[in-house]
């Protein structure tokens, strides 16, 4: 599709606003993965695990996929669900 240079591009699609419900729940969702982050952080600190390699095998999962779960700002659904498994497999 060619746009004539003299008009402005079509505008992009607006993005779906969450209800105040969802926006709880995933306010929620976001205090558990912190939560969860800093108490498994700790457990793998306590038990001296620090290579991301180790970090890996303990969770049980690719070393760069725990890592990033475990560092990341952003929320992603199923963050919980990874963290809480995490966490069960650590004994916590």
């Amino acid at each position: 599709m060619n746009v004539p240079p003299d008009e402005p591009p079509p505008p992009a699609p607006a993005k779906p606003k969450l209800t105040p419900e969802e926006r709880r729940a995933r306010q929620a969702d976001r205090l558990v993965t912190i939560r969860l982050r800093m108490l498994i952080g700790q457990e793998l600190e306590e038990r001296g695990i620090t290579m991301p390699a180790a970090i890996g095998a303990a969770l049980g999962m690719p070393a760069t996929e725990a890592t990033s779960l475990l560092t990341r700002h952003q929320w992603r659904e199923g963050d919980v669900a990874r963290l809480q498994a995490a966490a069960a497999r650590l004994g916590l």
